[in-house]
């Protein structure tokens, strides 16, 4: 017995482990993931903003390109000088005339004029050697060259960021294309393109380069030109912190906004998880503990005051879960009355056969066997009613509904009764409207069954010569179908009851055993099954009046 114990609990116990769920289910992670789309979204555009960033390098190159000319202009208006044999001439320039750039003249201009505007500028003869630079200074020791350091930056969550913004540019390959930034110990104008094409050309050309460290080097060449005739070139350059600053200030918001955003979507999305996934998880498991359990104890969570989908959801498993402890009840309690009613004419029968072989009296033996028979026939009828009963759910729910003419079957069955020529047999006497529509949707053997229930009922309890009176017509929304007898009515209190199985309340007049006490309860379940509601009363004068009411057909 332990071990059959064991058998049956191993598995529930099975498919607790498995239905235990992660930290996160599945439908969680599933939200996370799509709210999460658009700040990722987000996010990855820190990585590119190619337009903004070539926008704010034309910028500086413009503003390179302006200074390079000012300098430019002041170096040919200050630091050219003529020579020639007299060293004297008017207002115009004797034949034979040279012009010079003049080094120390330009190397003050350079070195004042680059650091008002806070740039580098070289100045490079017209034979490509170089003439000036401003981060050169010449003192009694040599030459010393000036480096300008970079601002201290103490804030570790910006150089962790600057960090992390330079690895991904490089991991990108944004800078490849780009050609590099090399300064020779010797430098000449031949190093760089752009000096190059300023010389010969005699126009400004600008390049962006990458040195050695990783940095973008702006360049500007613009010619030195004194009355038109090109005497140098000067090259003015910077590196894109200028532009890096900014960029980073609008990596910066945008990385703001996408932290708020990231923690703002995550919280909704669990709290939206917890309003979804956490309650379907509870029904689920309250579903699981009711189909597994032997008792009604495990209820399903009352989630409609949600007044949502999962409150609907909740109310509707509730209900479904209420609807099938009714059915299994309805279904116990059906077999309990089969049982006992097929009991009874089984017990008739046995004594009966039991009898009849002890008798010899020819007399009694076929009063026996009259017996019999009749237990054999109602036997035969209430296991037809019971089959029938037993599977009107399921033909129920399988068929499809057609529009039914309630006048046309009501007119066949009357004329059908009425064709009954026995002595004392009821007459029906039928009341329809002439010209309303008495079509209902559902199917129309059913409902035929439903109506020949309630005429063969009142037929039985009618006395001789009475009449049946029946009556059609349409109530707003609803077929009305009225069934009226001239019988003793049904007994007090019992409205109700006469709708339950095996109603056994039946006229004095009628053979016992001919009718199972099934068929109108088997009409009041067809008549639900089509929305629709049945009921009884008694009449005022005498006999009783059953009411049907079926949804129109629209």
């Amino acid at each position: 017995m332990r071990a059959d114990q064991e058998l049956r609990i191993a598995p529930s116990t099975e498919r607790q482990k498995r239905r235990r769920s992660p930290a996160l289910s599945l439908l969680t992670r599933r939200i996370l993931a799509v709210n999460l789309v658009a700040p990722v979204l987000l996010g990855l555009g820190l990585l590119f903003l190619d337009e903004y960033e070539q926008s704010l390098i034309a910028t500086e190159i413009d503003s390179l390109r302006t200074e390079g000319e000012l300098i430019a202009a002041s170096l040919g208006e200050g630091a050219v000088v003529i020579e020639t044999e007299s060293q004297a001439f008017g207002a115009f320039m004797p034949a034979g005339a040279t012009r010079r750039i003049d080094q120390g003249a330009a190397r003050q201009l350079v070195r004042r004029l680059a650091g008002l505007a806070d740039i580098r500028a070289r100045l490079y003869g017209i034979g490509g050697g170089l003439i000036a630079d401003s981060r050169l200074l010449r003192g009694p020791g040599g030459e010393v060259r000036v480096v300008d350091l970079a601002p201290a930056d103490n804030d570790a969550f910006s150089q962790a960021l600057r960090r992390a913004l330079a690895w991904a540019e490089s991991f990108l390959g944004a800078n490849e294309d780009l050609p590099p930034y090399i300064e020779q110990p010797n430098g000449t104008a031949y190093d760089f393109a752009e000096v190059v094409g300023a010389l010969e050309r005699g126009e400004s050309e600008s390049a962006v380069r990458i040195n050695d460290r990783g940095r973008k080097i702006l360049a500007v060449a613009v010619p030195v030109q004194f009355y038109k005739q090109i005497v140098g070139a000067v090259f003015v350059s910077e590196d894109d912190a200028t532009v890096e600053a900014r960029l980073f200030e609008v990596r910066s918001s945008i990385l703001t906004i996408f932290a708020w955003t990231f923690a703002v979507t995550v919280l909704l999305s669990l709290y939206l998880a917890g309003t979804i996934a956490r309650p379907v998880m509870r029904l689920a498991e309250a579903a699981v503990r009711v189909r597994d359990g032997r008792t009604r104890q495990h209820n399903i969570p009352d989630l409609s005051k949600r007044r949502d989908e999962i409150g609907a959801l909740s109310s509707a498993m509730r209900d479904m879960t209420e609807g099938l402890w009714l059915r299994m009840d309805a279904t116990e309690q059906f077999a309990a009355d089969v049982s006992h009613e097929i009991k009874n004419p089984l017990t008739s029968l046995r004594s009966a056969v039991e009898t009849v072989a002890r008798i010899e009296n020819a007399g009694q033996q076929k009063q026996l066997m009259g017996i019999i028979k009749d237990d054999v026939g109602r036997l035969d009828r209430l296991i037809s009613d019971i089959s029938d009963a037993s599977r009107l759910d399921a033909e129920l729910s399988r068929a499809e509904s057609e529009p039914v003419d309630i006048s046309t079957l009501l007119k066949t069955l009357t004329d059908i009764n009425n064709a009954n020529d026995a002595e004392g047999a009821p007459r029906i006497e039928l009341d329809l409207p002439i010209h309303d529509d008495l079509s209902v949707s559902g199917l129309e053997d059913r409902l035929a069954q439903v109506l020949r229930n309630l005429i063969g009922n009142a037929v039985s309890f009618s006395p001789d010569g009475g009449k049946i009176f029946i009556a059609g017509r349409r109530d707003h929304g609803s077929i009305v179908i009225e069934v009226k007898d001239q019988g003793p009515g049904i007994p007090k209190d019992k409205e109700e009851a006469v709708f339950s199985r095996f109603y056994s309340e039946r006229p004095e007049k009628e053979k016992f055993g001919m009718h199972s006490g099934l068929g109108l309860s088997i009409s009041k379940q067809i008549v639900e099954a089509h929305g629709g509601t049945i009921s009884a009363e008694n009449t005022s004068d005498a006999g009783a009046l059953f009411c049907v009411r079926l949804p129109a057909s629209q």
